[in-house]
């Protein structure tokens, strides 16, 4: 058994916000999001109060390639036997294949249509294990 972590990076991703306190919330939670916070000319990740980081536009690279590079990697708690970890990251790319069924698409879809990443899936299926050296 092997453990593959496949996911594409290269895409901006929100990873965290500057709040402010609401005077005047509707609700229960006097919090919203500082849409004036922006980092300038300097810091390009802030804008609108939403901090970007790079990811696969759901899901940061800090999250994504966490477990396989540290939470199972090796004999670990979450990996008691030690079985290999491979971990693959993509660089974003426009889209290759043409979908025309689903309008609008994410980058879960459009990683799908990623020629290195099928390849990968057909080396792993036929046996092919070690991805170019894991």
């Amino acid at each position: 058994m092997e453990i593959f972590s496949m996911y594409e990076v290269g895409i901006p991703t929100e990873r965290a916000y500057v709040y402010k306190l609401s005077s005047g919330a509707e609700c229960y939670i006097p919090f919203q999001i500082d849409t004036s916070a922006d980092g300038g000319h300097d810091c390009t990740c802030l804008k609108g109060g939403v901090f970007s980081v790079d990811g696969d536009e759901t899901v940061p690279v800090l999250s994504a390639g966490f477990m396989a590079a540290k939470g199972w990697r090796g004999k670990t708690r979450f990996n008691p036997q030690g079985i290999h970890t491979y971990i693959r990251e993509y660089n974003h790319a426009l889209q290759q294949i043409s979908w025309k069924a689903v309008e609008p698409r994410g980058a879960h879809v459009d990683i799908m249509g990623n020629f290195a990443l099928i390849e990968d899936i057909i080396k792993v299926a036929v046996g092919a294990i070690g991805l170019g050296g894991g």
